[in-house]
């Protein structure tokens, strides 16, 4: 009773700090502007299943790509035997799933499998991040917090594996020697039996339950700092994977207010209201984080600061500043600052800062190609471009900035209708002195 008591005070002060955080997040959704409508839902399923849980972009760096799928799957499946030990705790039970026999033999022998496996990945990817050195784990948006990161979540996890190993080998001693049932099948576990000195059953029920709270102590200690992390992607790439955008990467979205005048103006038949004065101005393009889309913010939330997209990026590769690992860290840090001034003072509140300049410089706006490199490497389907040239419509369109080349074609497409600086009437002079046969 007194460890469902402990158990229960641990797990509802582990619910009240999550919540809190996930809420102060969440409150920062509503200074956001709204995205595509969520439709296709056997597509985006389907997606999903693909890309999140097949790994399938993963697998593009085939070694890392097989760890990295390794960790995710082992994840999965120890996820079941994480859900037992809370339930567990809280109702004083001992291997609550025991009843579904079969089944709970390959949930125990799959968790007890992965549980190595994810280890000797986790050890080798901290070997990569401490001692090799990475180009796509460097770069001027990775600061020494960004590596501290990264390695304190890869420790967690090195623990946890490590713990539940150890809690799994102490159930298997404890239960052979009182000559009890050992519910669920340990493969691996049962090749470590005698890795405890101490033989007493005393002893060995004494290491199971440290094992058992460092294991679930962890759990809870890695969820709440998960948020302030770059491995917040454990709960959030799942989710963006399916709100990803189905659309080809190519096409860029319109700007609603400037299609509508646009048709308006190509076809004088349609219906086009034009805004009343009593409505406030909206804003052309992307400034600051209020006018990015909600899926944009979420983007920046799922990062995984892998540098995939960057070591992909033909601008990056050729010396230019754009880093697209970099603008989605910039909008993440951005809403950090200015959020709690937004939901204080509301969407009116200025800290006389803003995403642009401040955070992004147009030089790494202008150096972006849109090629889409990018977003198709990204593992979590962020699609960087689409935020790349919203910023660009700001600066285009509500302070008529450009360099000088893209102001040339602007002027031409202007006076001539084309980008080129040729007067219309003499486009077909090339062609002159062909001999073209009619059809």
């Amino acid at each position: 009773m007194t460890k469902q008591l402990i158990f229960a005070i641990t797990l509802l002060i582990t619910l009240g700090v999550f919540t809190f955080t996930i809420s102060r997040i969440i409150r920062y959704f509503r200074f956001t502007k709204a995205n595509f409508p969520i439709r296709n839902f056997s597509k985006r399923f389907g997606v999903m299943m693909k890309v999140a849980f097949g790994q399938t972009k993963i697998f593009r760096r085939p070694f890392t790509g097989f760890l990295h799928a390794l960790v995710f799957w082992g994840f999965c499946v120890i996820l079941v035997g994480s859900i037992e030990m809370i339930l567990d705790g809280i109702l004083g039970t001992d291997r609550l799933f025991k009843p579904l026999g079969v089944l709970y033999d390959i949930i125990t022998a799959s968790g007890d499998i992965f549980a190595v496996l994810v280890a000797i990945s986790i050890i080798i990817f901290l070997f990569r991040r401490i001692f090799l050195s990475i180009h796509r784990f460097e770069g001027i948006e990775m600061k020494p917090i960004s590596h501290i990161d990264a390695n304190t979540a890869l420790t967690l996890i090195l623990l946890l594996m490590l713990s539940l190993t150890g809690m799994n080998i102490a159930y298997i001693d404890h239960q052979n020697l009182l000559g009890q049932e050992v519910a669920g099948t340990y493969p691996v576990s049962n090749w470590l039996t005698d890795i405890f000195l101490d033989s007493s059953a005393k002893g060995l029920s004494l290491w199971f339950e440290s094992f058992w709270w460092i294991h679930i102590l962890l759990i809870f200690l890695f969820a709440n700092l998960l948020p302030y992390s770059k491995h917040f992607h454990v709960f959030l790439s799942i989710p963006n994977v399916f709100l990803s955008r189905l659309e080809p990467l190519g096409k860029l979205p319109n700007m609603d207010d400037v299609e509508k005048e646009v048709r308006a103006m190509l076809d004088p038949a349609t219906v086009y209201s034009p805004p009343s004065s009593a409505e406030p101005i909206g804003r052309f393009g992307v400034k600051d984080v209020e006018d990015i889309s909600w899926k944009t913010y979420f983007d920046s939330l799922a990062c995984t600061e892998c540098g995939r997209c960057t070591s992909v990026c033909p601008a990056n590769l050729t010396g230019k500043k754009l880093s697209p690992r970099k603008i989605m860290m910039d909008v993440r840090a951005r809403m950090k600052a200015k959020g709690p001034g937004l939901v204080k003072h509301g969407k009116e509140y200025s800290d006389q800062k803003s995403l642009l300049r401040d955070l992004i410089s147009v030089e790494e706006l202008w150096a972006c190609t849109t090629c889409n490199a990018c977003a198709k490497e990204c593992p979590i389907n962020i699609n960087h471009p689409t935020l790349i040239v919203d910023m660009r419509r700001y600066l285009v369109m509500e302070e008529a900035y450009a360099p000088g080349e893209i102001k040339a074609v602007f002027s031409n497409i202007e006076n001539n209708g084309a980008p080129w600086q040729y007067s219309p009437e003499d486009r077909l002079q090339w062609a002159e002195k062909l001999e073209l046969i009619e059809q």
